[in-house]
């Protein structure tokens, strides 16, 4: 039995008019900035049904709850982990609906390799029912009106999504790829072979198309939208074909002169693929007329599908695998109309999964492939910026992720699994299915203020140092601090030092007076310092008290405010 990468590829507050209140009432500025998100309700327009989604975009346009503000403040943490399965490589990547993750597993024992289809509930990881079938599942489900459709052992089967039982199947030789529905119609590929059109409610077959040339593969999982499938072919020429999506009928083919092994995305009447040469596409879906096309430097092949979002399409990119190789690879966000490039995101592995994206975030996972050989290092799940490219969070998987990830009502579910052939090293952990939701981020600041002195006359220039600790545990970000000229002095400069990033300060002019508010303008970590350095000129008179106070917050939760003011008084002599 075969099982090559090219089909695991593809189956595989503080607010600022708050902030600028007086700063008498600190303990009512302070508490604003602790307000805590709410849990969206479930959605099924927000479900995640199929590989590349019902929009054909690996884009959950519905995702409310993980946005790049909450990813920033309070990070993800594991919600629950579900090892079902002595899973090898783990080529399905979970499809979510109704409450319900589905996906399928490659299994292995000492003498056979086998698989299996898994239903679990979304909110808590139990198992609700497994089939298993004659072979390793490397196809992604599709999940439609209550049946769930993968491919197996050479079958196509129609499942209860309620309970596991068989409805139907289809046989056809190395048929394999995700399957796509739309419309009550299962379209799903052969590799080698014809693509295939079935009715989803009995089966039947409604037309097959084979390829232009006897050599062709269809290597990847078809795109439909607009009543047209869309695939391309891994031949050495390399096609992305259009077929009418009732018929059959050939539309339109294009030649990229590689090999096609990415799924194509489908997005405002573009059609958007990779190509083994490194090269991505984008083409009229009507006539099949390239747009553009953008060739990576390092000509790492572009062999997943990628993922569009508001004008931005993403592609994995993998240099795998051969020994000697730079293993190092890359995420690209291109201008969707342009194809010109955006930002790249660098890594230490390959991508063989595709990325998704949701409410602002690009996640997408890479594996730790070391010159030529599949590893269990270094594969690691990332959340980026999508606008930037800037990281989120990651999280470092002790074994492979091959499959990807899938983003519905909150939650981020991923899989991983063993590179090892069967069977396991001793201590080898297995693969799983992980359910990440946002995390309970909290870091504790601590505030204080220092005068250069304790003896101060009328004239005198006098210096506050603001230092803000953060006991943690988690990074602190976006801290603020805000205090004011104190009266019976006038501004006359700031200055800010510590992490990274330092900050910028909003302050009166030069000699006078009123608020003054710092932005630290990037994270803290824990037990580090960020510290606000304020020089005033005394201009009271002898025996008067002079008093400063502050607060400091940041968008992350902080669970002692009590600490987070700080008052000094100084008598002018």
């Amino acid at each position: 039995m075969k099982f090559t990468l090219t089909q695991r590829k593809q189956t595989a507050s503080f607010s600022i008019a708050v902030l600028m209140i007086a700063i008498a009432p600190l303990w009512l500025m302070v508490a604003a900035a602790n307000t805590s998100a709410h849990a969206q309700t479930t959605s099924s327009s927000a479900d995640w049904t199929q590989f590349l989604r019902d929009n054909m975009q690996r884009w959950n346009p519905y995702e409310t709850v993980l946005s790049v503000n909450s990813l920033e403040t309070r990070g993800l943490k594991l919600n629950w982990q579900s090892p079902t399965g002595n899973f090898y490589l783990s080529l399905s990547s979970p499809v979510v609906a109704n409450g319900v993750v589905y996906y399928g597993s490659f299994d292995y024992s000492v003498d056979a390799l086998t698989g299996h289809v898994y239903a679990l509930n979304a909110s808590t990881g139990a198992q609700l029912w497994t089939f298993a079938t004659g072979g390793p599942v490397v196809s992604s489900p599709a999940v439609a009106n209550g049946v769930v459709y993968i491919a197996a052992d050479g079958n196509l089967y129609a499942l209860n999504a309620s309970t596991g039982a068989k409805m139907w199947s289809y046989a056809a030789a190395n048929i394999g790829g995700s399957p796509t529905v739309v419309n009550g119609v299962v379209y799903i590929s052969c590799e080698p072979g014809p693509l295939l059109a079935l009715n989803a409610s009995t089966g039947a077959l409604l037309w097959s198309y084979s390829p232009e040339s006897s050599g062709d593969i269809f290597g990847s999982s078809p795109a439909v939208a607009n009543g047209v499938v869309y695939i391309g072919s891994v031949d050495s020429d390399g096609h992305v074909y259009a077929l009418n999506a009732s018929t059959g009928a050939l539309l339109w083919s294009y030649a990229t002169g590689s090999p096609e092994g990415s799924s194509p995305a489908v997005a405002n009447g573009v059609v958007y693929i990779g190509s083994s040469s490194g090269v991505a596409y984008a083409l009229n879906a009507s006539t099949g007329a390239k747009l553009w096309s953008y060739a990576n430097a390092s000509k790492q092949i572009f062999d997943s599908a990628p993922a569009v979002a508001n004008g931005v399409v993403y592609f994995e990119a993998n240099n795998c695998c051969g020994a000697g190789q730079n293993i190092n690879s890359y995420l690209y966000a291109l201008n969707a109309d342009t194809g010109a490039l955006l930002w790249a995101y660098p890594t230490s592995g390959q991508g063989f999964s595709s990325p998704a994206v949701a409410n602002g975030v690009l996640y997408f996972t890479y594996d730790g492939i070391e010159q030529g050989a599949l590893g269990n290092d270094n594969n690691e799940l990332y959340a980026v910026n999508a606008t930037t490219g800037t990281l989120l969070w990651s999280y470092l998987s002790p074994v492979f992720t091959v499959s990807s990830p899938t983003v519905v009502d909150g939650v981020l579910y991923f899989r991983t699994g063993n590179s090892f052939p069967p069977p396991l090293p001793p201590g080898t952990p297995s693969g799983e299915l992980y359910a990440f939701g946002l995390g309970a981020g909290t870091a504790d600041l601590f505030l204080r203020i220092r005068p250069t002195t304790t003896t101060v006359h009328q004239g005198d220039l006098l210096t506050y140092a603001f230092p803000v600790w953060n006991l943690g545990p988690g990074n602190a970000f976006h801290e603020v601090l805000i205090t004011q000229v104190p009266a019976g002095t006038t501004f006359d400069y700031i200055r800010i030092s510590g992490t990274p990033g330092l900050g910028t300060c909003t302050t009166p002019p030069y000699q006078g007076t009123g608020q003054i508010v710092c932005h630290q303008n990037a994270s803290m970590a824990p037990n580090t310092t960020w510290t606000v350095r304020l020089t005033v000129k005394v201009t009271a008179p002898a025996v008067t008290v002079i008093t400063e106070n502050a607060a400091t917050t940041a968008d992350t939760p902080d669970p002692n405010l009590a600490n987070n003011m700080a008052t000094v008084s100084i008598k002018v002599q």
